[in-house]
């Protein structure tokens, strides 16, 4: 069983930054990958990054690379999502997920999620 409790979400201006964070527990953290996704409202679900266990590889959907960062502190058992220029669009309830492998793959999802963090911007 993994815990996932992400932090940092908030109400911020177009422009601005945040920065997400996902803190694990219940199995070895650096043996798997994790990765962040986002729910708009009247969306679906959408993947956003991935990273695995050691960090040297990391996933991203489209362009969200050119304002967001990931990185993971295994000794901390703790995962981030840096967030700069943020934009109106990027308003949703952003999810930690943890997969039951070190590697991501697009063909294995998610095993564990958090609750969500609101991420809200306003323009």
């Amino acid at each position: 069983q993994v815990q996932l409790v992400e932090s940092g979400g908030g109400l911020v201006q177009a422009g601005g930054s945040l920065r997400l964070s996902c803190r694990a527990s219940g199995r070895t953290f650096s043996g798997y990958a994790m990765g962040w996704f986002r729910q708009a409202p009247g969306k679906e679900r959408e993947f956003v990054v991935a990273i695995s266990g050691n960090g040297r590889s990391i996933n991203w959907a489209n362009s969200m690379q050119d304002r967001f960062t990931i990185a993971r502190d295994n000794a901390k058992n703790t995962v981030h999502l840096q967030m700069n220029s943020l934009k109106p669009e990027d308003t949703a309830l952003y999810y930690c997920a943890a997969y039951p492998t070190n590697e991501f793959s697009p063909k294995v999802g998610p095993d564990y999620w958090g609750q969500g963090t609101q991420v809200t911007v306003s323009s």
